[in-house]
């Protein structure tokens, strides 16, 4: 049987990327995020390409409950998960922290670190129970370093960072692998979801320099996934060439 791989925030950016290269490689994936006809959609461009069952659970991470009805509605032939990608995240607007909004601080601690820690708890519980299993958590480099007015997204992030290192500290003799994967400057849907929808804003986070694109970060979590059963990448921290640190960007002209 072929491996399965669950992916969260899979309608678009990185999660749409990575779902289109494991399954390139043949994997069976099962897709979540909120918004159920990008899935739809996406379901229907894999099947027609690469020929490759796709199991779609549309449920918001946040929602423990949704988790976990939806990891125990798993048809018994979809039961055993070999990956977990968590990309399920967002940052949600830029400003001091003492003008911040604390509605969007919680959006951003409750999708990032609550629902990464809700949908990771019960499948870590099924790759224990058949002894296998990898663990791969998208984090950012706002987990490694702070930027100015970027402060409670980067809290979030670092702790992704923290919770990565805990759980491969205590899945270590469990047969589970766990990654981090970190990146900088990727277009994606990010920065429209972070400035509530502005796209000439979003846009322009991006010009004059080559940023990274979901495709890069996709071939990234992939690579880590193949390598030897003896071998577990624990961290990968991906910039484009362009950003040297979180809050500097070098842009042409």
């Amino acid at each position: 049987m072929s491996l399965t791989v669950f992916i969260t925030g899979a309608s678009s950016g990185i999660g749409e990327a990575t779902a289109l290269r494991f399954a390139a490689e043949g994997f069976r994936l099962i897709l979540n995020a909120r918004r159920d006809q990008k899935l739809q959609a996406l379901k229907q461009e894999i099947e027609a390409r690469y020929a490759v069952p796709v199991l779609l659970k549309p449920f918001d991470v946040r929602d423990r409950a949704a988790v976990e009805l939806a990891v125990d509605s798993l048809p018994d032939d979809w039961r055993n998960i070999d990956v977990l990608v968590n990309n399920a995240g967002l940052a949600l607007g830029l400003s001091q922290f003492f003008e911040g909004n604390p509605d969007q601080w919680d959006t951003m601690i409750d999708t990032n670190v609550k629902g990464l820690l809700y949908i990771s708890r019960v499948l870590a519980a099924r790759m224990i129970e058949q002894g296998s299993g990898h663990i791969v958590n998208i984090g950012s480099i706002a987990g490694k370093e702070v930027y100015d007015k970027g402060n409670v997204y980067c809290a979030s992030k670092h702790a992704v960072d923290a919770l990565t290192k805990a759980m491969r500290l205590e899945l270590a003799t469990k047969g589970v692998k766990v990654t981090g994967i970190h990146p900088g400057a990727v277009e994606t849907e990010f920065s429209i979801v972070r400035f509530d929808g502005d796209v000439a804003r979003a846009k322009a986070v991006y010009e004059g320099f080559e940023n990274l694109v979901a495709a890069d970060i996709a071939e990234a979590i992939y690579w880590s996934v193949s390598r030897p059963a003896h071998v577990n990448i624990n961290d990968l921290v991906i910039m484009p060439m362009a950003q040297p640190v979180a809050g500097v960007v070098m842009r042409k002209g």
